[in-house]
């Protein structure tokens, strides 16, 4: 197997962590920024340590269905393997990072497993389908369960809060419940994000697991220190105003609901589920609070994530592999 192939996919691997740090983080305190709760600055120091850390120790899980899930990328042979997996990693990123100029939260899950089901069509190799269609429902139900769950947690944290902390004191304690729950998003966040970036480079044999992880990780890491800024603003401020007891609750269900899907190994968007949760917090106010308008940009650029990555990677497996 080419020395240059495998490099290629393993900087592929790398573009794809930069591009998830840039738009994903913030899915973590994006809206404890919205809330004025955190600087900028703070929020991504503390997006990098606790998104690290759950890749890390967490990030195996959804591995394995990245990179063996989909398209069994260990079962073919090593070349058309790490084709594959470095065509999937260049589609996937390609889509990410166009959406993350334009400041739209899409789902990096949505785009590797897109573009992994696309380059396994485009080389001939048996596609996971009925894993594919469970992962696809996972999809449908992560943002209205988010929305759901963070409607619950907002409607009795307003019930219930001011009556237990006195009103002198709820600012602090508000501050540092959304700085632990935004921890925990960032957390639950690396664990199950990781896999897209690198899970096609560990499915491939290319790298172990662990190694695959540390790389990912720390792609990801670069990528919201140097551009993960602009989606913060996005979810922190573009959907609905946040008050901090909204933004506690909102982060609180969308950690819970991720992490459920990574102990099972389900590769779900944290984008759906931190703005299904803003969602619906922000129905417990009522819907004129919502802006429409970004939600409207937000699904339409979900909807299409899995078939522009699928569509790109097909077409570049087509052209790679007539020429390679």
């Amino acid at each position: 197997m080419s020395m240059l192939l495998v490099g290629m996919t393993i900087f592929m691997g790398v573009a794809i962590g930069w591009s998830i740090g840039a738009n994903d983080a913030a899915n973590s305190l994006g809206t404890a920024v919205g809330a004025r709760v955190l600087k900028l600055s703070q929020a991504i120091v503390l997006i990098s340590i606790m998104g690290m850390l759950g890749a890390y120790l967490e990030g195996g899980y959804v591995i394995k269905t990245i990179g063996k899930g989909i398209v069994n990328l260990d079962a073919l042979n090593p070349q058309t393997a790490t084709m594959i997996a470095m065509v999937s990693a260049f589609a996937g990123c390609a889509w990410v990072a166009l959406a993350t100029v334009w400041g739209m939260p899409i789902s990096t899950s949505h785009s590797i497993v897109g573009a992994v089901a696309g380059a396994g069509l485009a080389f001939g190799v048996p596609v996971k389908w009925p894993i594919l269609r469970d992962v696809f429902v996972c999809w449908l139900v992560t943002p209205v369960g988010a929305a759901v769950l963070s409607f619950i947690v907002y409607f009795v944290m307003k019930k219930v809060f001011y009556r237990v902390v006195p009103r002198r004191y709820a600012r602090r304690v508000l501050s540092a419940l959304i700085v632990l729950s935004g921890s925990y998003v960032a957390y639950t966040w690396g664990a199950n994000d990781v896999a897209n970036a690198v899970g096609v480079i560990a499915g491939a044999n290319i790298l172990t697991v662990k190694t695959s992880v540390l790389i990912g990780g720390l792609a990801i890491v670069l990528g919201i220190i140097t551009y993960g800024y602009k989606v913060i603003q996005t979810v922190g401020s573009g959907i609905v105003f946040l008050v901090p007891l909204m933004a506690f609750s909102a982060q609180l269900a969308s950690s819970i609901n991720v992490h459920i899907y990574t102990l099972y190994g389900i590769p779900v968007s944290t984008s759906h589920s931190i703005v299904g949760a803003i969602v619906g917090v922000g129905l417990v106010r009522g819907m004129r609070v919502l802006n429409f308008a970004m939600l409207r940009e937000i699904l339409v650029c979900w909807v299409l994530t899995p078939f522009i990555s699928g569509l790109v990677s097909f077409l570049v497996c087509k052209l790679v592999h007539l020429i390679w």
